[in-house]
């Protein structure tokens, strides 16, 4: 059975880059502007508050974890009212050890792990929009322990750190998509999953790439007449069905192509294309060049 979600995972390319330990006491806050990247952040003691730019502010306890896919503008602060210490990511050299914010000294108010990582995937920002601009986790002991894996493995210059550190954050990524409230997620690949008519479609679509679907049959598998079904998946996954299958087809033909020992041809084949200018002419329009000049610049 194909697992779309770790497919997309997979396909993201999620490496970690930084992490930092960062507590804060007294009055103190700090203000992030737009980051563009996926950080996420795990409280180890006390709370503090979360206001992330277009979201409703978040009341952070310990054992919580959040997720920002691509971290727009947010401010982290204590419960005080203060003007928040602005800081640019994209600018601002990261600290090379821990960072406190108010109160110097004496036992603080809360502890956190906060770090962030890259995606390597071109198609990063599709695929992130297919999941909730926040995710937060309360009370999952599985997620507290990968987030300190990755805290101590990011501290250390062990042999294969940054393998095990690849590996972590695929998995902390699945391990918090998956321990998410999916019926309070906005439209994406998430909500898709949990809704079980269109489950079936989506992992059909996924695990039969190559077969040349239509939103008929899609529609049978999940049950439903073909109008029910297209109204359904545009307003649960954000996209029509079809748009969904091309969008995806192309995230996984640029990475055949990456690889460079896939011939165009195959590629073709594979994500469901009869021929190979069939393909070139879907991929141009899609991505801009052709496949062909697209495996030479990867």
């Amino acid at each position: 059975m194909s697992d779309p979600l770790s497919e997309v995972i997979a396909l993201l390319q999620p490496r970690a880059v930084f992490s930092k330990r960062i507590s804060g006491a007294g009055r103190w806050g700090v203000r992030y502007s737009d980051f563009g990247q996926p950080s996420f952040c795990a409280v180890l003691e006390g709370s503090c508050r979360l206001a992330v730019d277009g979201e409703r502010a978040l009341t952070l306890e310990a054992g919580d974890f959040v997720l920002l896919p691509s971290t727009p503008g947010f401010t982290l602060s204590g419960f005080e009212p203060v003007k928040p210490e602005r800081v640019d990511p994209k600018v601002t050299p990261a600290p090379t050890g821990k960072v406190r914010h108010g109160t110097r000294g004496g036992r603080p108010d809360v502890r956190l792990l906060g770090g962030y990582f890259l995606f390597d995937s071109p198609d990063a920002a599709l695929l992130v929009s297919l999941v909730p601009a926040v995710l937060h986790v309360r009370g999952v002991e599985r997620l507290s322990v990968l987030v300190r894996l990755v805290g101590d493995e990011s501290n250390e210059q062990r042999a294969g750190r940054d393998l095990v550190l690849t590996r972590l954050v695929e998995v902390l990524l699945i391990e918090a998509l998956r321990s998410t409230s999916a019926e309070d997620a906005p439209p994406g690949l998430l909500r898709g999953l949990s809704d079980p008519r269109l489950a079936p479609a989506i992992r059909q679509m996924h695990g039969h790439l190559a077969r040349s679907w239509t939103v008929a049959q899609l529609a049978k598998t999940a049950a439903l007449s073909r109008s029910a079904f297209f109204e359904r998946f545009t307003r649960t996954v954000g996209v029509p069905p079809m748009e969904y299958l091309l969008a995806w087809r192309m995230a996984v033909a640029r990475d055949l192509l990456r690889r460079q020992d896939v011939g165009i041809a195959e590629v073709a084949e594979r994500v469901g294309y009869g021929s190979a200018s069939t393909f070139s002419t879907a991929f141009s329009r899609h991505v801009g060049q052709p496949p062909s000049r697209y495996a030479r610049a990867g």
